[in-house]
């Protein structure tokens, strides 16, 4: 595998959105974000949605649901919108610059309106997700939304008010620079929104061997109902890497996105984000931003296959479902050692959850014991 010596942000620079003294008089009309919307507000005040320096207009929204590209060619994979109901539509008028605020009416920002639609929820269901199964918790949130959307170049006042985890809420700019402090020029990033088990703890280390550094970035914006606390995930996270990593090739920091559950698209969107925090290389797994039965077990590392040459500097590292076998006596995969029946350890999210809240360990070669314990307290404590 070849490995790159340094990586440029997607689109070329980093897009910084942020504005100084306050962004001027007070705006006509504003609009109250939801959290994925404020999710995506603060992804691109950061530069982390780089190349986007706001809302999309309706022809990226078409080129991206069509083809994965924005309408001047550069890959993209997800719509990033703005939606608002029709009584929002017809009040707000192209040209407006309107103050975008959270759920309890403080102000994140402005929105200079450039263009107001009709989105397709259909189409952009059937394209992005694949499905129009309103039981697909990103399919829901996008028909829960408004229908026409309001796009336009964004500046931000501030990113969050009080924001969650503020001392692991590092930029593209700070990750850059801290990857340069420490030396590395390939970084490989773990996309998780989960705590880290065996399995993913042994490829996360099978591709440290490979690079510089490890990058360790928790989605931690928005996430659906059932998926385990933040702070719970982060005191996971930094238990483990105390305990079972190096801290000279380990670096953790969260990545504030909202999560889409999109499976192959997502995976795209989630390797160019890590691109603009100045990874290398990105681990793509077993169903990745999957959920349920949506996607097949391995799309979201073939989509990588069908990129236009140069489309993304990142590189994504694939791996196989990785398991605990009784006979090798350690982590193996389909690569490295044959099936046997009844040798691999496998336990169902639901099986993990049951032991859990009988206040049961899962198997020591599913989970580190301390990770169980602590995910245990966390469920009595609930």
């Amino acid at each position: 595998m070849s490995l790159e010596t340094g990586i440029s942000p997607h689109g070329g620079q980093l897009v910084d959105l942020m504005v100084k003294g306050g962004g001027g008089s007070e705006p006509a009309v504003s609009v109250a974000l939801g959290e994925r919307q404020q999710c995506d507000f603060e992804m691109m005040a950061i530069g982390a949605f780089s190349p986007l320096t706001g809302f999309m207009g309706e022809a990226d929204y078409q080129s991206v649901c069509e083809k994965m590209q924005l309408a001047d060619g550069t890959v993209w994979p997800m719509p990033i919108t703005c939606p608002v109901d029709e009584v929002t539509s017809n009040t707000v008028k192209v040209g407006d610059r309107v103050g975008l605020t959270d759920d309890r009416e403080r102000l994140l920002g402005y929105l200079e309106v450039t263009e107001i639609y009709k989105q397709d929820k259909a189409k952009q269901a059937r394209l992005a997700y694949g499905t129009e199964d309103v039981a697909h918790p990103g399919v829901k949130a996008l028909m829960d939304d408004g229908d026409f959307c309001l796009a336009g170049t964004v500046q931000a006042v501030t990113l969050r008010h009080e924001p969650m985890l503020p001392e692991h809420r590092l930029t593209p700019t700070q990750t850059r620079a801290e990857f340069q402090r420490r030396g590395w020029k390939t970084v490989v990033a773990f996309q998780t929104r989960n705590p880290i088990h065996r399995a993913h703890e042994y490829i996360t280390k099978c591709a440290q061997e490979l690079v510089d550094g490890l990058l360790i970035h928790p989605l931690m914006g928005a996430t659906k109902d059932g998926d385990i606390a933040p702070e719970v995930r982060m005191e996971c996270y930094l238990k483990l890497i105390d305990g079972y990593y190096n801290a000279d090739t380990t670096m953790l920091a969260i990545m504030p996105a909202a999560m889409r559950y999109a499976g192959p698209r997502e995976a795209l969107l989630h390797a160019i984000l890590r691109q603009n925090y100045g990874c290398s290389h990105i681990i793509i797994g077993r169903d990745h931003a999957g959920v349920g039965k949506y996607y097949g077990t391995y799309d979201a590392q073939n989509i990588f296959d069908g990129l236009p040459e140069g489309g993304l500097k990142i590189k994504p590292m694939k791996f196989e479902h990785a398991a605990w076998s009784k006979q090798a006596g350690g982590m193996v995969s389909r690569k490295t050692f044959p099936a046997i029946e009844g040798d691999q350890i496998f336990l169902s999210g639901t099986k993990v959850r049951e032991l859990l809240v009988r206040g049961e360990r899962p198997p020591i070669e599913f989970t580190r014991p301390e990770i169980a314990d602590i995910l245990i307290r966390s469920m009595k404590d609930a």
